[in-house]
């Protein structure tokens, strides 16, 4: 059952919702089709890898802290919505675009942590190792990255067309 809240705490928490949605796929869309092409049109792969290391240091808390912040609001949206029939219902068109939502939020946060957690240290690692590595390994690390920055924007637009049929319901 929807709580009440003051029109001006629920203008309010979607606001801060869509601004922490703009920055976690925006800063997606700046660094797949802007930073890394244009990186790898203009530098050496040794001077790529500086970038792209300066680039993720930045949006990496940058995100991170956007995912929390849209937990938190998204949370609080379903709370009040009279759409909302329960965790996993899928009672209405709403419910169902809700549903399938979160299902591509779930994907997006995971393939985000291999990228924090998995690609982007042994990219690290290989700009501190780039003269004792492997031929093709740097290659590999950053076609690795490509993909899964690929996939995260793929499945942000992907949430943001659910979010869209959620709405129109």
């Amino acid at each position: 059952m929807p709580m009440s809240v003051p029109y001006w705490a629920l203008a309010s928490m979607f606001w801060v919702h869509l601004v922490a949605t703009a920055t976690w796929i925006g800063s997606l869309i700046a660094i797949t089709v802007l930073v890394l092409p244009a990186a790898r049109r203009a530098l050496g792969a040794a001077d790529q890898l500086s970038l792209i290391e300066l680039v993720q240091r930045r949006l990496e808390p940058i995100g991170w802290f956007s995912v929390s912040v849209l937990i938190v609001t998204g949370l609080f949206q379903m709370s009040v919505n009279p759409n909302y029939n329960g965790f996993l219902s899928t009672s209405g068109r709403w419910s169902l675009a809700m549903l399938i939502k979160h299902i591509l939020v779930g994907a997006l946060i995971a393939v985000s942590a291999v990228h924090t957690w998995d690609v982007l240290p042994n990219l690290r690692r290989a700009l501190l190792q780039k003269d004792r590595l492997p031929d093709g390994e740097v290659a590999r690390l950053q076609r690795r990255e490509t993909t899964l920055l690929r996939a995260s924007l793929i499945l942000g637009l992907l949430v943001l067309l659910a979010t869209g049929f959620a709405r129109a319901s």
